[in-house]
């Protein structure tokens, strides 16, 4: 007998327009403050930011996941994105990235950290098919 199919996890988000300048996003027990201003605002992140925002953290999560099972020690990890937009049909054309890991491991296994993190990241799996998107991880 097939064991029943796990449920999905499912995610809610609420944006609401505060003013001309500034919407907030609330989820859970958090709020961010969304830019949402045509002349731009500061003091927030831009949804093009959340987008590589939302990225960099999934990595650094994906990182967060397969730690223990790996055994891969480390110290610190950063993560910097990269976008470029076209205009024409307005998209995210291309993202860089560079995961920085401070650790002592050995390069294959920096590689296959590496491979972890695009196998199994939902947002890197999302954005990937309609972006040119690439990147490295390497050795702090």
């Amino acid at each position: 007998m097939n064991s029943p199919n796990p449920p999905k996890m499912q995610f809610d988000v609420v944006s609401v327009r505060l003013s001309a300048h500034a919407s907030e996003a609330r989820c859970k027990e958090a709020t961010i403050t969304l830019d949402t201003d045509m002349a731009g605002n500061p003091q927030a992140f831009n949804p093009a930011e959340l987008l590589l925002a939302a990225l960099s953290a999934c990595m650094i999560k994906g990182i967060e996941r397969v730690m223990p099972i790996l055994r891969f020690e480390l110290r610190g990890v950063e993560v910097r994105v990269h976008g470029v937009r076209q205009d024409v049909p307005p998209k995210m054309e291309s993202i860089r990235y560079e995961i920085v890991v401070d650790t002592d491991e050995e390069d294959r296994r920096l590689a296959l950290l590496h491979e972890n993190v695009k196998k199994y990241g939902t947002v890197f799996n999302t954005v990937m098919p309609g972006t040119d998107l690439s990147g490295v991880l390497r050795r702090k």
